[in-house]
């Protein structure tokens, strides 16, 4: 792993700051890294408020939105609420249907059959919206791409409202009104939206009309955190706000599916990295295994013991998903093994027509994990090949991808995600230029996997007051993850071994100099670097509470452990 210090930040700035908010040098320069400088940045930083939401009328297409949804209220025309079948497709189709049957009984859900219909507006949809006298879909989450399909449904009389976060193309669909942040006349002051984000500012605006306020929406919030989670947005701006607020309601407050859930792993306290791991993958589950349907149906669920049931058949899903997801990521490491040529490869392309497609982007997530290099797995898909392709940071595998579109039938995505489905005939050149417009595009140094550390730290500055700071600027996720420090020359006590059922974890007793005071720290996967500790070391790593038998301590949380004479860069 390459460890990259970032770069100081202006020292006057770093001392004024810590000065305002009397707290040390290492916490203001930490904030000063994420351009919060002044007294009333750190106030809107540490103490998220709800005033901080925007105007959802600032958003481009917003008040046509508004007035279309409220003719179809007012002509008691039927609403189809559309949405993709992960986990930000299925919340924003849960919040958005919930809030709408407050207002008219004249509203259902559609979610698209991930094998059948594939991601996003189907012409399978549209006709379900015909034969059911649909005359408006809302779409959340896709859309934006959707020109053919959009103006298939104007042939029919069908009006469209595209609730979308992902990049527009050159052209927008047809559509009543199109609500996505990123669209270049949008002037929005945030475009870092997730979908579920993009359809609460739609019943934002539309509770304003029956002046409902901000407060009046906080209970749906446990959908937008989820979603912000799970799509793994950047956590600024209004989404840290959003955020803030929906982890509040799902520890105080859930809505049945999400409590269901909950119920069953038995935890106290969740964070927003156990919503990451414990909430979205089992939403996810649904859409993966069986169908997206039944996360609706869990998240909008009003009797608890039924979403109980629900929560327990998308368990089993989730434990089916799991299986799955190692034998074929065992499988995938088989023929990358074999596949390998002499030369050094720079991607990652898998193929085997049987591979389950509900858990193809799990696998290029665990390959990445593996191998460190842009990735793409296939499976088939009907007559097609369908993939997920993920990336290494620093790399956009979209661009990647518009480069290679010659051969691609569709695609869509992000710099980090995408996925795309080609003909059979096409793979292998597809395979051949991806690899090419990877190695010819990408920085080499990106193919090592690296740790950001935000700032040195003697292990004798971890105090309660420290500590209590940095537990105060979660939620993290992007643009403001869990800060990561370095320590140099420590040592373990003697009592540091490998543990878990495999070894390959490491627990170790750290102090640092004459100091004597030991720090419990773990590492996930680190057991084969046991040797390194028989000496000093130097340490990279998180920090967090951990609670043994009703006992509370500050842990460390190691990132990777080197012998000292290893180099680090600065950045």
């Amino acid at each position: 792993m390459r460890w990259t210090l970032k770069s100081e930040p202006n020292k006057e700035k770093v001392k004024n700051l810590a000065k305002e908010l009397q707290v040390d040098l290492i916490i203001a320069k930490i904030l000063c890294q994420r351009n919060i400088e002044t007294f009333e940045e750190a106030k809107k930083f540490f103490r998220p408020s709800l005033t901080d939401i925007h105007d959802p009328f600032l958003m481009k297409d917003m008040d046509l939105a508004v007035q279309r949804i409220e003719t179809a209220i007012a002509n008691n025309e039927n609403i189809l609420v559309y949405g993709d079948y992960d986990v930000d497709g299925t919340t924003a189709v849960s919040l958005v249907s919930s809030y709408l049957k407050t207002i008219t009984s004249n509203i259902a859900t559609y979610i698209p059959d991930r094998y059948e219909e594939g991601y996003g507006i189907s012409y399978k949809g549209i006709d379900f919206a015909e034969d059911n006298n649909f005359s408006l879909i809302i779409a959340l989450d896709c859309g934006i791409k959707a020109i053919n399909k959009v103006a298939y449904a104007n042939q029919k009389n069908i009006d469209f409202i595209i609730c979308d976060h992902h990049k527009p193309g050159k052209e927008i669909p047809d559509a009543v009104a199109v609500l996505n942040a990123k669209q270049e006349d949008c002037n929005y002051p945030f475009d870092e939206l997730c979908g579920c984000g993009v359809g609460f500012k739609l019943i934002q605006a539309l509770g304003s009309k029956r002046n409902q306020t901000i407060k009046d929406f906080v209970p749906y919030l446990d959908l937008v955190a989820t979603a912000i989670a799970a799509d793994i947005v950047p956590m600024n701006g209004e989404n840290r706000v959003l955020a803030y607020f929906g982890l509040q309601v799902i520890n105080q407050q859930p809505r049945n599916g999400i409590k269901a859930i909950i119920h069953q792993i038995k935890k106290q306290e969740l964070t927003i990295t156990d919503v990451v791991f414990i909430i979205a993958p089992r939403i996810n589950a649904a859409g993966r295994m069986k169908h997206g349907n039944y996360a609706v149906e869990l998240l909008t669920e009003m009797d608890f013991e039924a979403a109980v049931e629900f929560a327990a058949s998308i368990e089993i899903f989730n434990a089916d998903r799991k299986d799955l997801d190692k034998k074929i990521t065992d499988e995938a490491v088989i023929q990358i093994i074999d596949n390998e040529e002499e030369e050094e490869r720079f991607t990652s392309v898998v193929f085997q027509e049987d591979w389950h497609k509900g858990v193809i982007g799990i696998v290029a997530s665990r390959l990445i994990e593996k191998y460190y290099r842009p990735t793409l797995v296939f499976t088939k898909s009907g007559d097609k090949l369908a993939a997920s392709a993920r990336s290494v940071k620093g790399f956009d595998v979209y661009n990647a991808l518009l480069e290679c579109d010659e051969f691609i039938e569709q695609f869509g995505g992000h710099k980090y995600a995408a996925g795309l489905t080609l003909l059979p005939e096409n793979y292998q050149n597809f395979k051949n230029k991806f690899e090419e417009v990877v190695a010819k595009t990408i920085n080499k140094e990106l193919l090592t996997q690296e740790i950001a550390i935000d700032a040195a730290l003697e292990l004798s500055e971890i105090t309660p007051k420290f500590f209590r700071i940095i537990q105060q600027m979660a939620p993290f996720g992007p643009q403001n993850m869990k800060p990561v420090f370095k320590s140099t020359c420590v040592r373990d006590n003697g009592y540091g071994k490998k543990v878990g059922a495999d070894k390959t974890h490491l627990k170790l007793n750290i102090f640092q100099g004459d100091n004597q005071k030991t720090y419990n720290a773990i590492g996930f996967n680190l057991g084969d670097k046991m040797d390194v500790v028989q000496d000093k070391f130097d340490i990279v790593y998180a920090l967090e509470e951990n609670e043994w038998q009703g006992y509370k301590s500050v842990q460390l949380v190691l990132k990777d452990l080197k012998s000292p004479k290893d180099v680090y860069q600065s950045k």
